[in-house]
């Protein structure tokens, strides 16, 4: 924990459960970096569709691929300089060659990522978002 935030980190095995939701949630997960340009930019629409969308069962969690070194010295000063509120995570698992594919069999293993789920209906896409981008693709969830 640094400057009261605190990130939870964890392998691909723990991870796993978010990417299904048994309900009517619609969860958008994205997987980013803080040393990925193209991440970066889209960030402040993950963060708007977070707070537009907060009574629609629309849950945003953002998945670090940041080092677990680097969090106490970019993640978290990153986060709070961007004023990120939604779920942030760290996924800290080397083995990369497998858990990539059970993300989407087609992903490159490239970021931007993004999975936007609800019930046992995933959405993949590998590729930067503009704000209506993003918009169009959780509503087709809706």
């Amino acid at each position: 924990m640094r400057d009261g935030i605190s990130i939870p980190v964890y392998n691909f095995s723990g991870l796993e459960p978010l990417l299904t939701t048994d309900n009517d949630t619609i969860r958008i997960i994205n997987f980013w970096a803080t040393w990925c340009r193209p991440c970066v930019v889209e960030l402040p629409y993950f963060e708007l569709i977070n707070t537009k969308y907060k009574g629609y069962n629309v849950e945003v969690v953002l998945v670090s691929l940041d080092l677990e070194s680097a969090i106490s010295s970019k993640l978290i000063p990153f986060i709070k300089k961007q004023q990120i509120t939604s779920t942030v995570i760290v996924l800290d698992d080397v083995d990369s060659n497998t858990w990539i594919p059970k993300i989407d069999k087609e992903w490159s293993g490239a970021i931007p990522a993004t999975l936007i789920c609800k019930g046992g209906e995933c959405d993949f896409y590998e590729q930067s978002f503009t704000y209506m981008s993003l918009e169009a693709a959780l509503k087709k969830m809706l």
